[in-house]
């Protein structure tokens, strides 16, 4: 039963936000209170949709006695300092991954939720969809035995998508180590306990018009030797959703016709300017923005490509309908319902850390370790050696 909504303002309506718009509509524990964003447009927007006001910085918003908890959905670099401005405040925070870009600001946002009493929940990341969180159930209830080995892999085009500069900036949390390896890395240290010992990776920076890491490869270990494959490349040639019955990420088909297609668009920007225009216009607010349908019949759930499960006496692969499983005698689907509302998971855990004081699954000191496994990575690649870690936990907080 829901006891109240939540009054959730949001801080940046940019692409983030975009996604998570049918979730916040749709979910009756949320009523939009409120929004800051540096374009004015994004803000007239969100007044003329939601009837409530908009702000010039997130300290206004944040002030606002109508707004009970803020999603932080800024820019990577910024995420500490507004974290940090709502929870001084005393707002709860849902703030998307990854938590941030380095460890002290991680340190920060931890302490001062933690002086303030609120609750801090990092998400979205795609270890919240309902077959990740099943396979974790299916690991935890014993039937097959310890996991011993992980693989991941996922390939997209998230390199030829319309970037601001800073986000071809490593130095700012730009490239796919920050804004994709956050998802992997976080389904990989679910499914394996947490406890990531040590990484080695190589990184791929191939297209000089695009200067940052577009790929990566890394071998994860756990302090029980269990052990991670993790690949992804964002540079828009073989498309792995080919791997998981032609499903996209967000759970639905996908129009192969639209091969080539982000490519294609990038190569009508002439400089960073237009490149940048052109993001916005696509934006919450922007001119080309187009408001997200309703839920399709033909929904199923989201995923971040490939991956494989070995425990001692079965292979569990999650999948857009539930988790496959490969045991000693047969294989067989272990469905999963699809949530009426998509990432409803995301409102599961940040409600109920909320409402009813619950500890999340995926807090501060949770996501710092996801975050370290992720800045480990480009450490391994930058100096050819095993990085080890010293940030590290297993999940606290209660599977939903």
């Amino acid at each position: 039963m829901t006891d109240r909504p939540i009054r959730l303002g949001i801080a940046g309506l940019g692409r983030a936000f975009t996604l998570m718009l049918p979730t916040f509509t749709a979910d009756k524990r949320v009523t939009l209170a409120g929004a800051t964003d540096l374009r004015r447009e994004a803000r007239r927007r969100f007044e003329s949709d939601f009837q409530a006001p908009t702000y010039d910085t997130i300290e206004a918003l944040c002030d606002d006695p109508n707004v009970e908890a803020v999603y932080v959905a800024t820019p990577h670099q910024m995420h500490a300092s507004h974290v940090v401005a709502a929870a001084e405040r005393g707002k709860h925070v849902l703030v998307e991954k990854p938590i941030a870009i380095r460890i002290e600001e991680c340190d920060a946002m931890i302490d001062a939720v933690r002086r303030a009493g609120v609750q801090l929940v990092i998400g979205h990341s795609h270890s919240f969809n309902a077959p990740v969180l099943h396979a974790r159930k299916l690991i935890e209830s014993g039937a097959f035995g310890a996991v011993r080995m992980i693989h991941a892999l996922n390939f997209t085009d998230y390199m030829v998508r319309p970037r601001r500069p800073e986000e071809m900036d490593t130095a700012q949390g730009g490239g796919v180590i920050f804004s994709q390896g956050a998802h992997q890395i976080d389904i990989v240290r679910l499914l394996g306990g947490g406890l990531v010992r040590s990484v080695r990776a190589q990184c791929g920076n191939w297209d000089p018009s695009r200067p940052t890491e577009g790929a990566y490869s890394a071998l994860l270990t756990f302090a029980d030797d269990v052990f991670a494959s993790c690949t992804y490349s964002g540079y828009a040639h073989f498309d792995s959703d080919e791997f998981m019955g032609f499903i996209g990420e967000m759970g639905l088909p996908k129009d192969r016709s639209r091969y080539g297609a982000m490519r294609k668009a990038l190569r009508e920007a002439n400089n960073s300017a237009q490149e940048s225009a052109l993001k916005a216009a696509r934006n919450y607010g922007g001119s080309a923005y187009v408001p997200p349908a309703g839920a399709p019949a033909d929904r199923r759930h989201q995923h971040f490509g490939s991956i494989i499960v070995s425990c001692e006496r079965a292979d569990l692969r999650p999948t857009a309908d539930g988790v496959m499983i490969y045991d000693d005698d047969e294989i067989r689907l272990d469905p999963v319902p699809v949530p009426a509302v998509p990432r409803a998971e995301v409102i599961d855990e940040f409600y109920d850390a909320v409402v009813h004081g619950r500890t999340p699954l995926h807090d501060g000191e949770w996501s710092r370790a996801t975050l370290e496994v992720c800045l480990a990575i480009l450490e391994s690649s930058r100096t050819h050696s095993e990085i080890a870690l010293r940030h590290q936990v297993g999940s606290r907080g209660a599977l939903p």
